[in-house]
């Protein structure tokens, strides 16, 4: 498996081609990218209303689009540098992406998210994102 690297802005994105070879596939790299660059445009694009977002471990649980907004915006002051995607798989209505994030202070997250859209169609839009992450050594 060959990786693909670009640079989007200053994030540099490490990604496995075959990750955008199927609609779902593509959103979820799109979305991690964007998630990462916090481009609330793009994610209030590709997310439902009633969009639900479950950090498990944080015990929170952001519930609507505007509050998801809200949310990222504050976020913004801690700056990604790299985001490496692992994995991405889908099913149906259902998909996951997994990975790891750089912040610039140095510290470093591994990343699981479960993604449910609101049908199995090729343009449905996210519902559901439920987040796993922990915190690893930098390397």
């Amino acid at each position: 498996m060959s990786n693909m690297q670009l640079k989007n802005e200053e994030l540099k994105v490490i990604c496995a081609e075959d990750c955008g070879n199927a609609p779902k596939k593509k959103l979820i790299k799109e979305f991690n990218i964007a998630f990462a660059n916090y481009d609330i445009g793009f994610i209030s694009e590709n997310i439902s209303g009633e969009i639900c977002w479950n950090l498990v471990g944080e015990q929170l649980v952001i519930q609507g689009k505007d509050v998801l907004a809200a949310t990222l915006e504050q976020m913004k002051n801690k700056k990604i540098i790299e985001l490496q995607i692992t994995s991405i798989i889908t099913h149906g209505n259902t998909g996951a992406a997994n990975g790891v994030i750089k912040y610039e202070n140095a510290k470093t997250f591994a990343f699981c998210n479960v993604y449910i859209f609101s049908s199995a169609a090729k343009n449905a839009k996210i519902k559901d994102i439920t987040s796993y992450v922990i915190e690893v050594p930098s390397s």
